[in-house]
């Protein structure tokens, strides 16, 4: 069998490792158009594409594992302790020798705890439908028996099995979706890879003023573009098409395709796509060639995307086991972004990352059946579903599937009336989805476009109670948010507005990033949509962020006719009051608008917070 996969794999490479053209040659970092000859077979592979998608959308949500040789070190290393950022990257951080590497971390690695069964049930009980473990991370360390290179975890490590197989066995027995990790462009273990500037002169590490990828570009680095093409033809595409031939993935997960020429990005997507026609491919490999796209890590908002997307956050700060990061976010954090993502459009990778023993960290798995157990009851309304027609809710978001709206209920009315905003269609029933009796709940229109729900007083459930509304045709939704004073806040985020003029861009969505970026002129402006059934009195609160140039710079936030003006003070997450303002019933943009055209941003803002004010009879109007 090894001895097949051998002949297999080398005649795969013969056939899709080289270059075809020598417009590529010439210029070895330019990418060809996707209407060239050169791209013709992914042109052909994207008339499978919905195929090939088809389980990916409608499992939602999926389990990444970071695990690897660095896992057993636990974020530390003679004495020297990695409390933030990532663990995996302790190599790198500490420029640990790869001689060093692989005789005292990799060759000490013996995850005797682990077992995949255990490691499968738990995502499945959590209600993930795909699992996608790093076969590959950037020390270049091969998690399975790998023929192309001995820095693996049959040669160099006294753990001799193949956690991989056991792994892709289990999935397949629990009904779970399996694929790979594989860092295709970052290699620290390899000369030839770029990434190392502590054992040899590589471009690409922290070290060098050319981490964030272009390498290539600079004179001094072109005498590394031939070992990155070495590296290309004789390591990474290899082992690509060995994982593809010995374990038949459903889906591959690139990542860091800036440490690589275009073109050898290219070269590896097409030999990995003519190897499995099947395969799905994420977006990390090549901008917009991959059959979906990633956010950024650890997502905490989620940026407006179109087509296929997917989030991946992290049960703490780091990919790999960090025992010093106690930053675990607790469950809700998690369902609700589950909820989110669904609700735009997107799937939910959630991040895990196992002890180097084998064992699943007791805090990961505390969040895990956390989800699991609201997932009993409400999985429902996420496995399938997709894009929502309706605005976000005061009280939280809904998801969508065929002529189905399921509404998820963050913050539960304490009156026992539930106003959704903006539904235009007509609602045939509506029930509580832990209601296994499926008991009508009383729906009345209020007006053309809101209606409400009686429901009980107690929440089903403490995070996200869904409600099921059965509707007779196509679900349509009015265009703008519907304020509902009723509750004591009204958030909106920047995530959820319309950015007007050019150079706005959504910043990557982390919980210290998830703003908005280019904020620097009078002809941009951020804008809501929304709509407003009483008078209403509000406290206004603007969080954003600004460095110390930015102080003193003057914004205005209008609600209609009526506006708030403000001015910057620099700091983090800063929040401002900006005032008190008394809005009547009506349709109304409200929007942030620079006073002043700069050469540099103005503020990095984040959310407008509208608190209600009441009097003892109630809301002030």
């Amino acid at each position: 069998m090894k001895l097949l996969i051998v002949i297999i794999a080398l005649a795969l490479v013969s056939c899709s490792g080289k270059p075809e053209s020598s417009s590529v040659e010439a210029d070895p970092f330019a990418l060809p158009s996707k209407n060239s000859q050169e791209a013709g077979w992914w042109r052909e592979s994207m008339e499978t594409l919905h195929e090939r998608m088809e389980w990916w959308r409608e499992a939602r949500f999926g389990m990444f594992v970071h695990w690897g040789v660095y896992s057993g070190l636990g974020s530390q290393w003679q004495g020297q302790i990695l409390r933030t950022g990532y663990s995996e990257h302790i190599q790198r951080r500490l420029q640990i020798p790869i001689s060093v590497y692989r005789e005292e971390v990799a060759g000490t690695f013996n995850p005797i705890h682990f077992n995949a069964d255990e490691w499968i049930l738990l995502a499945k009980e959590a209600g993930m439908k795909y699992f996608i473990i790093t076969s590959k991370h950037h020390d270049g360390f091969a998690m399975w028996p790998s023929i192309v290179s001995d820095f693996n975890i049959a040669d160099a490590t006294p753990f001799q099995r193949d956690p991989m197989m056991e792994l892709r066995d289990a999935a397949k027995k629990h009904d779970i979706k399996f694929g790979f990790y594989y860092s295709h462009a970052f290699d620290w273990g390899e000369e030839s890879g770029p990434g190392n500037d502590w054992d040899y002169q590589n471009p690409g590490g922290d070290k060098t003023r050319y981490d964030m990828g272009d390498w290539w570009n600079f004179e001094e680095f072109e005498w590394f573009i031939p070992k990155a093409r070495q590296y290309v033809d004789q390591k990474a595409i290899p082992q690509l098409l060995e994982l593809i031939v010995r374990y038949d993935p459903d889906i591959l997960w690139f990542d860091t395709p800036h440490k690589l020429p275009p073109s050898e990005n290219f070269r590896i997507l097409k030999a990995v796509r003519e190897a499995s026609p099947r395969v799905v491919i994420n977006g990390r490999l090549i901008r917009d060639w991959g059959d979906y796209i990633n956010t950024a890590d650890k997502p905490a908002e989620i940026a407006p995307q179109d087509g296929d997307w997917e989030a991946i956050p992290t049960t703490n700060e780091s990919y790999g086991w960090n025992p010093f990061d106690t930053t675990h976010k607790p469950v809700s954090h998690f369902i609700e972004l589950l909820t989110k993502s669904v609700a735009r459009g997107g799937n939910l990778l959630m991040n895990v990352g196992p002890m180097g023993d084998g064992q699943i960290d007791p805090k990961d798995i505390e969040i895990l059946k956390g989800i699991g157990k609201w997932w009993q009851s409400n999985g429902k309304s996420i496995r399938g579903c997709g894009r929502t027609p309706l605005q976000v809710q005061t009280w939280g978001e809904s998801t969508r599937k065929d002529y189905t709206i399921y509404l998820h209920v963050f913050k539960w009315p304490e009156d026992g009336n539930l106003v959704v905003g903006g539904l235009l269609s007509d609602v045939k029933k509506a029930y509580l989805l832990s209601d296994k009796n499926r008991n009508a709940l009383n729906v009345k229109r209020i007006s053309q476009v809101d209606l409400s729900i009686e429901v009980p007083l107690t929440a089903p459930d403490p995070i996200n109670s869904v409600i099921v509304l059965e509707l007779d045709g196509d679900p349509i939704g009015d265009l703008a948010r519907l304020l509902q004073p009723v509750y004591d806040e009204e958030i909106l985020h920047v995530f959820d507005a319309e950015l007007i003029g050019e150079g706005l861009r959504f910043g990557p969505g982390k919980s210290n990033d998830d703003h908005i970026l280019g904020f620097s002129s009078q002809r941009q402006s951020i804008r809501w949509a929304t709509r407003l059934n009483e008078t209403t009195l509000y406290d206004v609160e603007i969080s954003y962020d600004a460095e110390a140039e930015e102080n003193g710079t003057a914004f205005e936030v209008a609600f209609g006719s009526k506006s708030l003006k403000g001015s910057v003070n620099a700091g983090k997450s800063q929040k401002d009051y900006l005032g008190r303002i008394e809005i009547d019933p009506d349709d109304f943009i409200i929007s942030i608008t620079p006073l002043m055209t700069t050469e540099k941003e103005i503020m990095r803002p984040r959310s407008l917070t509208l608190r209600t004010v009441r009097s003892s009879g109630g809301i002030d109007n």
